[in-house]
């Protein structure tokens, strides 16, 4: 019995997704710089830069404190739950109860997993942008969800077709539960538009479909902050979520937050509380000081700072021959390959070999990337410029 061999597998659904991109890829990087390769990483959308100081000593202070060691509750504590609510009222004019429009998160994905399975069976649809972030589409896959792809093109600003959304919800097979969308939009760095959250929330209502918008990039390279539950009637049908990854410098501790109306908080609450036990004392009180950051802090990190890289960042999409919207925000720059280039791919990989820089094709973010690149700007100016010079040199 020793010497025979198990014949075990693994449950079907992994035959539905693939291991995520940068966890494959990084791989690879990882040991070409093993190989003394010295490759300039301008993919992921990691900040490199530190939280306030205030986070900092916060955290190091909770640390200290004998009592802060213990399980917290699922929902947060008061101060985060508050804190969070005061940043919504600030920065979005939008109030929150605190107590029950209000969840944190362990980001993002979370968030996407204990909506879905609080809101879909297997096998109802779910509405997913193309291009868009890949979770939306594999968590979805896992968790027994039919996809329904709705496209994002350059050509409306990579805003909805909402005559497509029409047309799709009014076929008679489809019923659709959820809609996710992403402004300011990641990867294409589309900006939020009031007139799209209007859209998005009236459809909504149509449909009796669950909008849920996912806003952590309304901070980066933009002076103007919107958010979807600023439309009249949003929290009615529809979900936020935020997130301190890309507006706080924060990306590893994991605190993010979803906000809607009392009774689809309560079914998410049911779900998380049956996953995770909470967040160190800590990380939640330090998050809900960087909450207070001031206007200054947020100008230096995620304007000054961003539009600084940004302008390197164009000149290697010009180096290349790529077309971008100088209009863009977020903290990647997006920009379409020239027609003389087959495959994104053959130009991402001759760059990475090459020139020694990793860039991310399109391609991952659904078909409707397939002829696009796009650079992180999470990387020292001085990087980025060396990474410019290298592909001046090689490419």
């Amino acid at each position: 019995m020793e010497n025979k061999p198990c014949n075990i597998q693994p449950a079907e659904r992994l035959n539905l997704v693939q291991e995520y991109y940068f966890s494959r890829k990084l791989k690879e990087v990882a040991q070409l710089n093993a190989e003394g390769k010295d490759i300039i990483s301008l993919a992921i959308g990691s900040p490199d830069m530190p939280p306030s100081e205030q986070t900092i000593e916060k955290l190091c202070e909770v640390a200290h404190q004998p009592g802060a060691h213990g399980y917290q509750p699922t929902q947060g504590t008061p101060e985060l739950r508050g804190a969070m609510a005061g940043f919504y009222k600030r920065w979005y004019g939008v109030d929150l109860d605190a107590k029950t429009e209000l969840l944190p998160l362990i980001g993002s994905k979370e968030g996407i997993l204990h909506v879905t399975l609080a809101f879909c069976n297997p096998g109802d649809e779910v509405l997913v942008p193309n291009p868009g972030y890949p979770t939306y589409t594999s968590l979805s896959k896992l968790l027994g969800t039919k996809i329904v792809n709705y496209d994002l093109r350059e050509d409306n600003g990579w805003q909805p077709d909402f005559d497509q959304l029409e047309e799709i919800v009014n076929r008679k097979s489809v019923n659709c539960k959820l809609l996710w969308t992403n402004y300011p939009n990641m990867p294409t760095g589309g900006r939020a538009r009031r007139e799209t959250y209007e859209r998005l929330v009236q459809f909504a209502r149509s449909h009796n479909i669950v909008v849920v918008n996912d806003n952590p990039y309304s901070f980066i390279l933009s002076e103007e902050h919107l958010s979807l539950l600023q439309v009249p009637g949003a929290k009615d049908c529809c979900i936020e979520f935020n997130s301190m990854s890309k507006s706080h410098n924060m990306p590893g501790w994991r605190v993010g937050m979803c906000a809607s109306n009392p009774t689809f908080i309560s079914w998410i609450l049911k779900v998380q509380s049956n996953i995770e036990s909470g967040t160190f004392r800590g990380i939640q009180l330090a998050a809900a000081e960087a909450y207070n950051n001031s206007d200054a802090w947020h100008r230096e990190a995620n304007i000054e700072r961003y539009a600084a890289r940004r302008k390197y960042a164009e000149q290697i999409m010009d180096q290349l021959g790529c077309t971008y919207d100088k209009q863009q925000v977020g903290m990647f720059l997006w920009g379409r390959i020239p027609d003389s280039i087959q495959n994104v791919e053959d130009l991402t990989e001759r760059v990475l070999h090459e020139a020694r820089v990793f860039i991310t094709p399109g391609f991952i973010f659904g078909s409707n990337g397939e002829r696009y690149i796009r650079i992180s700007l999470c990387a020292k100016e001085e990087k980025i410029k060396e990474a410019l010079e290298r592909i001046k040199q090689t490419i």
